[in-house]
């Protein structure tokens, strides 16, 4: 399981990505599970790091899920309607 940090905004954004994407490549299941529920400070980077572990994920031939994701950040991927891409576990 990868984890989020508890602050994840546009400054941590391609550090974290760079790091959990290492972890992507490392997972040996199937399924690449994201636990978000350390997040307490975000902006929207929350979202594209997501996203583009999503697609790291793809690229390894790996399903992707997203483990507590924060009510709030659930809201803001429903308000660009991007809430289908991340899969609850």
């Amino acid at each position: 399981m990868l984890i989020l940090p508890t602050t994840l905004t546009q400054n941590q954004a391609q550090g974290c990505l760079d790091e959990l994407t290492v972890g992507v490549q490392r997972e040996a299941d199937a399924q690449v599970v994201v636990n978000a529920a350390p997040l307490k400070s975000f902006d929207s980077s929350a979202l594209a790091v997501l996203l583009a572990l999503r697609r790291e994920c793809a690229r390894a031939g790996k399903r992707f899920a997203v483990q507590g994701l924060p009510d709030r950040l659930r809201d803001l991927a429903a308000l660009y309607g991007i809430e289908g891409l991340l899969p609850s576990v």
